[in-house]
């Protein structure tokens, strides 16, 4: 027979997250996994079977326990343990609706707070590094061609990994004004402009694999040798071996990762003077404060911010020695 907890985590999962919310199958994975390592943590620091773990088991010690195995034992870092403290924080707050009687429970788990993590800086190419990896794939292959308009494509739309390797033909319009529509967290889809350079890229890579054809429109943009999508992995794999191959020191020991190409664009555009709202739309951030990571991130922004501000404050004027006869004596005198 299944244990209350067994019946409700099932129905938060299946009837509340992908049914109710309508949460992406990745968003419903990733709530999975949490609890997975819950019932793994039950299991062996607290002798637990999962057969046995009961909706009473799970308290507030007992999450404090597993955030700091997560830690201890499996070595995540804060911000996957937040993660984590996040799902479970959910699935407390939905079950407080479905029975009262673990009310206080819950309240006790939502006020474990998540724990401070310093502010990672973010981690972006100037227009010069992007510049040289992105013209790195040799464009006299096929594979080459295919590469250059991966990564071209990746870096124009600011898409994140998993973004890119959902696109299909049908996400493309390459007529006047061309765009690309990315699927991304929630399922929300946004529609980004693509600059003349990459819809060139986009519209002869079409062409040569006859994906421009009827009959292509739910192929993937992007797809293997078994003509399957690109994964991430795979995608992160054109990455690398992109920088590899460069003979600029600053890119071949730079961690450069494709979400690197994605603050790459965010930096670049609010480099350029584009507004903060409209990048937030290209990124398809929720809140305008995430897209703030920019403004504070930007050292370019800050310098010309400064020198436009009372520039005549501080002068560059110095004395000249030759000109002053108190220092001119005592150097004679020494």
């Amino acid at each position: 027979m299944a244990t209350d907890f067994a019946v409700f985590l099932r129905r938060f999962l299946t009837a509340h997250l992908a049914g109710l919310r309508g949460c992406s199958p990745n968003t419903v994975a990733s709530y999975r996994d949490t609890f997975k390592l819950l019932i793994v943590f039950f299991r062996d620091d607290r002798a637990i079977p999962p057969e046995r773990l009961t909706l009473d088991c799970i308290d507030a010690a007992a999450i404090t326990g597993f955030l700091n195995w997560l830690e201890a034992n499996r070595h995540n870092s804060v911000a996957t343990r937040n993660q984590r403290l996040a799902a479970i924080s959910s699935f407390s707050r939905w079950m407080q609706a479905q029975d009262p009687t673990q009310l206080a429970r819950c309240q006790d788990i939502l006020a474990i707070p998540a724990k401070k993590q310093t502010q990672p800086a973010v981690n972006h190419l100037t227009v010069e590094q992007t510049r040289r990896l992105l013209a790195q794939p040799d464009r006299s292959t096929r594979h080459g061609r295919r590469d250059a308009t991966l990564l071209a494509t990746l870096y124009d739309t600011a898409a994140r990994v998993q973004e890119l390797a959902e696109l299909t033909v049908r996400d493309i319009r390459l007529e006047p004004p061309a765009l690309i529509a990315v699927t991304g967290k929630g399922r929300k889809t946004r529609h980004v402009p693509l600059t003349d350079n990459t819809t060139a890229l986009l519209d002869a890579y079409l062409a040569e694999h006859r994906l421009n054809r009827p009959g292509h429109d739910d192929d993937p943009l992007f797809f293997n040798q078994h003509g399957s999508k690109l994964s991430r992995g795979g995608i992160a794999w054109i990455t690398r071996k992109y920088q590899t191959m460069t003979a600029d020191p600053t890119l071949a020991n730079a961690d450069i990762t494709p979400h690197t190409l994605r603050h790459s664009k965010a930096m670049h555009l609010y480099e350029a003077g584009i507004p903060l709202p409209y990048i937030r739309d290209i990124l398809g951030h929720v809140d305008l404060s995430t897209t703030e990571i920019y403004a504070r991130a930007s050292i370019e922004a800050k310098r010309r911010a400064l020198e436009a501000a009372y520039t005549d404050i501080v002068t560059d004027d110095l004395p000249d020695w030759n000109q002053d006869p108190g220092l001119l004596t005592w150097l004679a005198n020494l």
